[in-house]
């Protein structure tokens, strides 16, 4: 008896959930209810999937742009699914060393590292994204991407201060920011 009524619980909730509009993508976020879909109706998202690269200050760098379709999020006390745009990343000296590479990371499971959308200015023909910043979070701010054309990105980083201490941060630990801090920087499609 118990595991009907817990089947019919499950196909109650996804129900609900499937009979749902979508929102747009660009939904101000207190008109999203919980359990929302914020969706990319309009197909924003897509054009930016793809792997690209560029050189900055001796150092190249890879990114692995991605769309997650329905991802559960939690912002502002409210539980909701979108679409976004993820990105990975590799970063490489001039001798071809890793310095950095977040692509095998469960990003998921940790607050720093993830480079996520938070929508589409349509009007600048950009996206913009947040950053978790590395470790201890240095670096956290948005990214904006634009697309200047069917095999190049701009790349604009503002990165954000944060204060550290040995309670937040342990000595030792690696806060270099490896992305580029450069407006206008061009990454190419590979």
């Amino acid at each position: 008896m118990r595991s009907i009524i817990l089947c019919m619980g499950i196909f109650v909730v996804f129900s609900c959930k499937a009979q749902q509009n979508p929102l747009p993508l660009n939904t101000w976020m207190e008109n999203i209810p919980q359990g929302a879909y914020v969706k990319d109706l309009n197909n924003e998202l897509s054009p930016y999937v793809g792997t690209y690269k560029a050189n900055y200050k001796a150092n190249e760098i890879t990114l692995f742009i991605t769309k997650e379709i329905d991802r559960p999020t939690k912002l502002m006390n409210k539980n909701f699914y979108n679409d976004v745009l993820s990105i990975r990343y590799i970063v490489k000296n001039s001798s071809g060393i890793v310095l950095q590479n977040t692509q095998s990371m469960n990003l998921n499971a940790q607050s720093n590292f993830n480079i996520l959308s938070m929508g589409t200015m349509p009007e600048l023909g950009q996206v913009a994204l947040s950053y978790d910043g590395t470790n201890c979070g240095v670096g956290w701010g948005q990214i904006n991407l634009k697309k200047l054309n069917a095999t190049q990105i701009s790349w604009d980083y503002y990165p954000n201060n944060t204060i550290l201490d040995e309670a937040t941060c342990p000595s030792g630990t690696d806060t270099t920011v490896y992305l580029p801090h450069t407006k206008g920087l061009v990454f190419t499609k590979q």
